[in-house]
């Protein structure tokens, strides 16, 4: 299993965590900001738990995203 945390309201908004990971991101069409599919929200940080399968494409969206406020964790 995995989880995503992702720290919304520092979002640049450039879009690299969408084309690096389509099935689980995409962009506000209101703020132009990022948004995590299915996650939960707490505080500004939204987090979900995933399957392994998932991992490749959210580990490369973490490392290339410009403000570093992708975290993925394996558990």
């Amino acid at each position: 299993m995995i989880r995503i945390i992702f720290q919304r309201q520092k979002c640049i908004g450039c879009g690299s965590c969408v084309e690096a990971a389509p099935d689980r991101w995409k962009m506000n069409n209101i703020d132009g900001k990022s948004i995590l599919i299915d996650a939960k929200g707490k505080k500004g940080f939204f987090t979900i738990e995933l399957t392994d399968d998932e991992y490749e494409q959210n580990i490369e969206a973490a490392d290339i995203c410009p403000v570093h406020i992708i975290r993925v964790e394996k558990y």
